[in-house]
Order: C-alpha cells, then structure tokens, then sequence
C-alpha cells in the first residue's frame, strides 16, 4: 500500500534529475499509472476538495437546518393557534345557541 502512495505521489510531484532541473516532456516517456494508483490518486483529490470546502459545506448545512426548523416551529405554532380558536368558536356558538332558545330579554319578560 505505501508502494502505491509513493508511486502516486511521485507522479504529482515535479521530478528532478541529477543536475535538479525538470526534464522535458520529449525526454522522458510517460508514466502509465495502475488502476489501483488512479484510484488512490483521485481519492486523495477528492479528500482534498473535501477538505477546502467542509467549513462553507457545514454553514450551509446549518442555515438549511434552521431555516427547516422555524418553518416546523412556525407551522406547529399556526396549527395549535387554529385549534385554540376552532374550540374558542364552538364555546361562542354554544352560548349564542342558549341565548337564542331562551330568547330575547325584554322589559315584559324578564
């Protein structure tokens, strides 16, 4: 396994030779790279990514769950309201239906 990170890392560095210059493209043949070191060369890429973009990742997140949170809050509140008033209604609407079936003071019935 470290044979397969080394040899990945060796491709993603600039070689040097002996006298510490870079040799040209036309010089060296290319380097074919194994699957197994694509792989592990993409997920230390992907790993890297990850890394520079976790802080900007977790405030989206956050904002995201806040704002999912005040919506529920928000709706839960509105709902219990609703309820609170159909009860308060009905309370009403019962009284009124007393007060009409004994019917209207006056000064002749009361």
């Amino acid at each position: 396994m470290d044979e397969l990170i080394g040899a990945a890392n060796n491709v993603t560095e600039h070689e040097t030779n002996m006298e510490g210059k870079t040799p040209d493209a036309s010089s060296t043949a290319p380097k074919l790279l194994t699957p197994a070191q694509k792989q592990l060369l993409k997920r230390q890429q992907e790993l890297e990514y990850w890394k520079r973009h976790s802080k900007q990742l977790r405030s989206r997140n956050l904002i995201t769950g806040l704002t999912i949170g005040a919506f529920v809050v928000g709706l839960f509140s509105y709902t219990i309201l609703s309820v609170r008033q159909e009860k308060i209604m009905e309370e009403i609407d019962d009284e009124a239906k007393i007060f009409v079936m004994k019917g209207p003071r006056t000064g002749a019935n009361s």
